[in-house]
């Protein structure tokens, strides 16, 4: 039996598989072209890739309900809604946003190639179909998503979580670790602002951000520590390398300071130790002596010997230190 075209119909791949099946990975193709889906087909599983086909949009983004591919090689000319259409769809959903979509046309056009890339497709390949092309495209594609994949869960499932910004202090990325930081130190600082890519960083990490910058003493100016309701949060800044964003790293504990433990990981006397933790908490001097029974230039005396111990010059810095170094 043949179909108007006068082709063999291609037999689709089952949604579901045991989940015994060990494959390079899942590659969904997207064309209404039987030649075309039977060639890519044939291809990837001959290479050992699980294979998904579609012959629109609609029914592509319906099975990745169900199951979810690696890597999807999507046509731009469709009927129904078009390649274009498809791919803005899969990046307006944060569970599909993150597969890498490649798309293939015999469109040549320049606004053509920049409209696929600003919907978010990360590369194009061009009809006709070379089998050894569409291998190599795939596997540099899926090695890249996987690697950033490990990346991202080792962050989460560390101590440590990150976001990154541009040049106009606005989230550009972020693990899941670094919204549920953001989050909580957004809740505990009582701000309303958002924590999700696009925002503007929070106030109080934009103005040490936008000093941090400016500033000419590098080391000095990194660190980031505030003291909230009972949770400490730090960060840490570094540029990345030539994308023009810089990235933070953070951190956060929760409970009351180990003083002790404080004051043998560092060096410092007990009361260095009670100083420290009374300005990460935001005291001012005089504030701090008053608790302390003190007199601020008694504590300004003592935080110099601090910075002096722990070879830093701000109390951001002293701070970040201790939550680095020690389990409070």
């Amino acid at each position: 039996m043949t179909d108007e075209h006068g082709a063999a119909p291609v037999r689709k791949q089952p949604a579901m598989m045991s989940q015994t099946f060990h494959s390079n990975g899942i590659v969904m193709i997207v064309d209404d072209t039987p030649g075309n889906l039977a060639l890519l087909s044939d291809t990837l599983s001959e290479a050992g890739y699980r294979v998904l086909v579609a012959t629109d949009g609609l029914s592509a983004l319906e099975q990745i309900a169900y199951l979810k591919p690696d890597i999807i090689l999507l046509d731009v000319l469709m009927p129904g809604i078009d390649g274009f259409e498809t791919c803005n769809r899969l990046k307006s959903i944060p569970e599909t946003a993150d597969i890498p979509v490649l798309f293939m046309t015999a469109l040549s056009e320049l606004n053509d190639l920049l409209r696929g890339f600003g919907e978010g497709a990360v590369d194009y390949i061009v009809k006709p179909i070379r089998p050894q092309e569409i291998l190599a495209r795939v596997d540099v594609q899926l090695t890249h998503a996987r690697n950033l994949k490990r990346a991202e869960q080792a962050l989460n499932n560390s101590p440590f979580s990150a976001l990154a910004i541009d040049s106009s202090w606005n989230i550009t990325w972020l693990t899941l670790g670094g919204s549920h930081w953001l989050e909580e130190f957004l809740q505990k600082h009582t701000l309303t602002d958002k924590n999700a890519v696009g925002s503007p960083l929070p106030k109080p990490i934009l103005e040490w951000v936008e000093k941090c910058i400016g500033s000419a003493k590098k080391i000095d100016s990194e660190s980031f520590a505030s003291y909230r309701a009972g949770v400490s949060f730090s960060a840490k800044i570094t540029p990345c390398q030539n994308t023009g964003e810089h990235l933070l790293v953070l951190e956060k504990h929760s409970g009351e300071w180990d003083l002790d433990s404080v004051r043998n990981s560092l060096g410092l006397t007990f009361r260095e130790a009670e100083i420290l933790m009374w300005i990460s908490r935001g005291k001012t001097n005089k504030e701090a002596g008053m608790i302390l029974n003190s007199s601020p230039r008694t504590i300004n005396k003592h935080l110099e010997h601090i910075f002096e111990k722990l070879g830093v010059v701000t109390r951001a810095a002293a701070v970040s230190m201790v939550l680095q170094r020690t389990s409070i």
